[in-house]
């Protein structure tokens, strides 16, 4: 199917030895860093999963002992690993030590066909193979998308195009610089995939042709009215139940005075104070309002009208939440409602149950009439009246925070979520709502919740209604997600400033031998969203990787970032999903490996962090081996923010 396109061709020729010094000494130039970032420089084609690498059939082969082999070609592993892919960890050498190139040998000199699938993985050049054979059972085929760069159109290097993508009619691939177009003698133009093989006859052959890799399509209708990006809402939702009143003492007292102790509730009402005079400086234009939960809902708005009330039966009303939400007005900007406002914050107190979810709703519908605006929610317990109540066991709660999420997401707002150490307020369920956002959740105390509060703030949506699709040759699938085809389609929603999401892929067991016979694989990135401006844009990046039927690969080719964000990003994602084993088994996997390539490729920076996060990890799922207590609220913010990690030379570590 795919050699039917001539770019497909591979040149058979001393294969084994290509192979080699490809994985060896060579690599591909990576693609900018605002594109797709492998963290392997080929594509390693025989790593399997301990359970595909089970059911293999078992071939014979000509070896000189005459012995059997699996489809594998190689003998399991001496530590009798899950799977026997082996890797070279071997340091980039200096040019003096760089040896001279050994000539072929004479039996595969001498030899015209392909090697038989069932000889031995190659010899290593001499002189390596002693320094350092590591069993290596992480996947190392991991594809890291920085999603913040690529969504910004101001700052892309790529080209622009009002045209329409050119699709593939069966797996929707687009037209790249690396598509091959024929020209045939009854005037019909076809383009032969290079992903599934499909001819497709060109109805109207493209004006010109496509100029690269990296595309960028741009709808020329907004998709809405315009929206000043000034013109948005920040919503202050506050828990003022009784629990807010608890004190802590914040100066010792002495035989001339009484200690002093600030309750909750007056630490975040002193950091609300200090966000409005900070966003009156930076943006005087922005509009704030302000809502409020005990056993009702009390929604102020910018201070300078009647407050609205909302209680008992109307808390279970999603629609009339929504509504009432939806229609109330914010006519005024901050910079003419700080006096009124400020008021508003000092009369709050504390008393009575935890509307949390009903607040949060009208909150979210408050926020989505304008896109990009943002929803602070602090509270200190579990919500424990109207709709979302997580007192009593209910698998309703966890849907309802999930489609509270997702209307959010969909409207273009980013909610965080802050709770008070020391308390119990289901984390792991109110978090969806900064999950599926693009927001942050954290735990505070009196003393850092100001700081927390102005670090939500200056979170901004870059872009909303986010989809990224992944493809590459058939044959290849993506481990752990629900679909095993060569196309991966994954809604992200809202990206905010450091985005980086993460997959890894792998060769289906059956697809291995056609896959050693090939020289390089392609992939694409389909990115659609919407910019700030409403503006409707695609971007398309197609890049390809060389194959290596060699186990052995160069350590200098991996990129350890790529690896630990994605290890930390899987394993919380795992965790959160309730496969604890699963994610257990990757931390194994990754630590070994990044042990073993800081053995010979130093980089302390990186292993501080990345091996800080898979430590952190391994403790959270330790806890949560044999016990059905669920996530705590500490354990639950850590793997959220694992959920979040990003390379430490683009992020701030997540101060775990």
């Amino acid at each position: 199917m795919f050699t039917s396109c001539p770019e497909l061709k591979t040149v058979r020729g001393s294969r084994a030895q290509r192979s080699v010094a490809a994985g060896l000494t060579e690599r591909l130039a990576p693609p900018p860093p605002d594109q797709m970032e492998f963290a392997c420089s080929h594509v390693v084609c025989n790593w399997l999963p301990d359970r595909a690498a089970a059911s293999l059939p078992t071939l014979s082969g000509s070896l000189s002992g005459g012995a059997t082999q699996t489809a594998l070609c190689r003998p399991r592993s001496v530590c009798d690993h899950d799977y026997d892919n082996r890797i070279a960890v071997i340091p980039r050498p200096g040019p003096q030590l760089v040896p001279p190139p050994l000539p072929p040998r004479k039996s595969l000199s001498k030899k015209k066909t392909a090697r038989p699938l069932s000889t031995p993985p190659p010899i290593p050049p001499r002189g390596l193979e002693a320094r350092g054979e590591v069993p290596l059972r992480a996947n190392v085929n991991v594809l890291s998308l920085s999603l913040s760069r690529l969504v910004d159109i101001s700052k892309a290097p790529c080209q622009q195009s009002t045209q329409s993508p050119v699709y593939c009619d069966k797996c929707r691939a687009a037209m790249s610089s690396l598509s091959s177009v024929q020209n045939l003698r009854n005037n019909k133009t076809v383009w032969c995939c290079e992903f599934c093989g499909r001819e497709n006859v060109l109805r109207a052959v493209p004006r010109r042709p496509v100029p690269g890799r990296d595309v960028l399509y741009l709808s020329e209708d907004p998709d809405g009215d315009y929206i000043n990006l000034e013109d948005l809402l920040v919503v202050f939702c506050v828990d003022v139940s009784g629990s807010m009143g608890v004190t802590y003492e914040v100066s010792a007292g002495s035989s001339v005075r009484s200690p002093t102790y600030v309750s909750r509730l007056q630490s975040v009402q002193e950091a609300l104070q200090i966000a409005l005079s900070s966003l009156l400086q930076t943006s005087p234009k922005r509009r704030v309002a302000l809502v409020t939960f005990n056993d009702e809902v009390t929604v102020y708005g910018d201070g300078t009208g009647a407050p609205l009330t909302l209680r008992d039966w109307s808390l279970m009303d999603f629609d009339y939440l929504k509504m009432q939400g939806e229609k109330y007005s914010t006519p005024h900007c901050i910079a003419e409602s700080i006096g009124p406002l400020t008021q508003k914050v000092k009369e709050l107190r504390e008393y009575g149950a935890t509307a949390l979810g009903p607040a949060a709703l009208v909150s979210i519908a408050m926020a989505s009439r304008y896109m990009g605006s943002k929803v602070i929610i602090c509270t200190d317990g579990r919500a424990n009246i109207g709709l979302g109540e997580l007192e009593q066991a209910s698998t309703s709660s966890p849907f309802f925070y999930n489609e509270l999420a997702k209307e959010a997401a969909d409207s273009g707002v980013i909610v965080s979520v802050l709770t008070f150490e020391g308390t119990d307020c289901r984390l792991a369920e109110v978090g969806r709502l900064a999950d599926l956002t693009g927001g942050r959740v954290n735990i505070v105390n009196i003393s850092s919740v100001s700081t927390e509060i102005q670090t939500v703030l200056a979170d901004n949506v870059l872009a909303t209604g986010v989809t990224a699709t992944l493809l590459s040759a058939e044959g290849i699938y993506y481990p752990y997600e629900e679909d095993s085809a060569h196309k991966l389609v994954r809604g992200i929603g809202n990206v905010t400033e450091g985005a980086e999401f993460t997959f890894q892929f792998a060769v289906k067991p059956e697809s291995i031998e056609s896959f050693q016979r090939r020289d390089r694989i392609p992939f694409q990135l389909q990115l659609e969203f919407k910019t700030r401006e409403l503006q409707k844009a695609t971007r398309i990046v197609t890049d390809q990787r060389r194959v290596t039927t060699s186990s052995w690969v160069w350590a200098g080719s991996l990129n350890m970032e790529v690896l630990g964000v994605h290890c930390a990003q899987l394993c919380a994602r795992l965790t959160m999903e309730g496969r604890v084993l699963e994610a257990q088994k990757q931390l194994r996997a990754q630590q070994d490996l990044l042990k073993d390539l800081s053995e010979q490729k130093p980089s302390p920076k990186e292993e501080s962090v990345y091996g800080n996060w898979l430590s952190t990890m391994s403790v959270i799922c330790e806890d949560l081996t044999g016990h059905n207590e669920g996530l705590s609220d500490e354990a639950a913010k850590v793997v959220y923010q694992m959920k979040r990690a990003s390379s430490a030379g683009k992020s701030q570590p997540l101060g775990l």
